[in-house]
């Protein structure tokens, strides 16, 4: 093929609107019922027309889909149920001619089980040393090596027939590998360039901080320092390697990285390793003034130092719909404790998600919108027996997985399906259709045309720094530029600060002009 023109890195990264494309779930071009690479390029101009910078998929490779995709069989390969590879370099190059970048998700703790590495090493191959295998321990290695626990429950190894145990923090169809090889951190380096030589602009890099283990695998103790394999410091190399390759295509990358100590977080966003991280503090924290603001506070603090953006994120693939999260009595979100049927009050969760939208695309730095996000989708209730999610198996039914967030768009609302397709490979609910982009594109009122508009008057922000303004009890106000945002998170109306313009509200003013509680806007000072 012949090499499009690779990435450039014009800092386009640090202030950027991405929008993460689930897709199989987003839109289907075929009619078989699954999300593919046909609907996203159908799609183009709606993204375009929303204003985004770039778009980060999901991982898109060939997988046996056991756990969304992150079950990577070949890297260098399209799913077949997606498209194909020619499909993916249209996708990418039709983007950039509207002004949309690419993001590409890379797994690089794991792979599918069903990868040939693995497959070889299960044969007796020399790749055995890619992956962590150990004999058991008890009489008669009938126990697995160590105490560690899956990120899905259950033990972290499963035995072979052989006798042998192998290591998966996550899925038994995830074998971690073993990132001590130097064949794998070659085999990383080489996917990087595959992808950045078809004019990829960044990489988002999934559980960034677990690949290194400790060599001895010990079993786990609370507080170990350092935890063995977590945030290990032997991880930096790999991602200043990484960074040299980046550096010569221009590309971007944003970790994965969870992480409750911000100094130890921020080294991973130092100059020579990546470039932004996720913030999941902001996503997690309840809809609470305080709680919000000190979020804030410290987000920007521990990137001040080292130069990198800050970046905002209200919801992905892997946490309950923002609406949904928003509507409940507490809004407080336990990534371990999700329940079936928690009451929400729609309504509620909508105003709230509506202002969070704005506070959010006021803030300094990047942004990520999930994709629903923009349409105001509520969290989808799956019937058990349509459950894929393999957390809500391993957990033993308690967790209901994160299904419930994937469920496929609603784009035409006279159309079957909402629009999406065919038959869609997850059951929207009932009522899904009024949500539907097509009905929300001729309503001045709805949460598509919110995001259309925030995102188009964002600039007024400029790219500086924040001020906080002086604002009653429940109340976050900042300057940004010569723009003000006002978020009303009390119980009682609130006066606005002296400005010029109304510019953006996520809800209408009372009769007085006060603000309404649970309601955001932006002025021009």
């Amino acid at each position: 093929m012949g090499q499009p023109t690779p990435a450039t890195d014009d800092g386009w990264w640090r202030s950027a609107v991405i929008y993460q494309v689930y897709v199989r779930s987003f839109a289907d071009g075929d009619g078989d019922g699954t999300g593919d690479l046909a609907g996203v390029r159908a799609r183009l101009p709606y993204l375009a027309d929303l204003g985004v910078d770039a778009l980060w998929f999901n991982p898109w490779y060939r997988s046996p889909m056991k756990d969304g995709g992150y079950d990577v069989a070949d890297y260098r390969a399209i799913d077949p149920a997606f498209g194909t590879l020619a499909e993916a370099e249209k996708l990418i190059a039709e983007a950039r001619e509207v002004g949309i970048r690419t993001i590409v998700d890379i797994v690089p703790n794991h792979v599918s089980d069903q990868h040939p590495w693995f497959r070889a090493a299960l044969a007796g191959g020399p790749e055995r040393e890619l992956f962590h295998f150990r004999p058991g321990r008890g009489q008669h290695g009938e126990l697995p090596p160590n105490d560690w626990r899956s990120e899905f429950g259950g033990p972290a190894w499963t035995r072979l027939p052989d006798g042998d145990w192998y290591l998966h923090l996550f899925a038994p169809e995830q074998p971690d590998l073993n990132w001590a090889h130097p064949a794998v951190r070659q085999e990383h380096e080489d996917i990087l360039r595959f992808w950045f030589e078809r004019g990829v602009a960044g990489v988002r890099i999934d559980s960034a901080a677990l690949l290194a283990k400790d060599p001895e695998l010990p079993d786990f103790t609370e507080g170990r320092d350092p935890h063995p394999y977590v945030d290990r410091d032997e991880l930096h190399d790999v991602y200043r390697a990484w960074r040299a390759v980046a550096d010569e295509y221009g590309a971007v990358f944003v970790g994965e990285v969870w992480l409750p100590d911000t100094e130890r977080f921020a080294r991973y966003l130092r100059p020579d390793e990546l470039h932004t991280a996720f913030n999941f503090s902001f996503m997690s924290c309840p809809w609470d003034a305080a709680r919000l603001r000190a979020s804030i506070d410290e987000t920007l603090a521990e990137h001040a130092p080292i130069g990198a953006p800050a970046t905002w994120v209200l919801c992905n693939h892997d946490v309950t719909r923002t609406v949904t999260r928003y509507g409940r009595a507490d809004t407080g979100f336990d990534f371990a404790t999700k329940a079936f049927g928690t009451p929400t009050d729609l309504a509620l969760g909508t105003r709230r998600a509506r202002a969070a939208a704005l506070l959010s695309l006021a803030l300094p730095g990047a942004v990520y919108v999930y994709q629903g996000e923009e349409l105001g989708l509520p969290e989808a209730d799956i019937p058990l027996d349509r459950i894929e999610d393999p957390m809500h198996a391993r957990s033993g039914g308690t967790d209901p997985g994160r299904d419930g967030c994937r469920v496929p768009l609603p784009w035409s609302a006279g159309e079957p399906h909402a629009g999406f397709g065919g038959e869609p490979w997850l059951p929207q609910p009932d009522g899904w259709a009024a949500y539907a982009a097509d009905l929300q594109a001729e309503d001045p009122g709805s949460m598509l045309r919110l995001y259309r508009e925030a995102i188009r008057l964002r600039p007024v922000f400029g790219d500086g720094p924040l001020t906080w303004l002086p604002a009653p009890d429940g109340v976050l106000a900042f300057a940004r530029a010569d723009a003000l945002c006002v978020v009303n998170l009390s119980e009682r109306p609130v006066d606005l600060p002296a400005h010029s313009a109304l510019l953006l509200a996520s809800g209408p003013l009372d009769t007085a002009g006060r603000l309404p509680h649970d309601t955001a806007v932006w002025l021009r000072a």
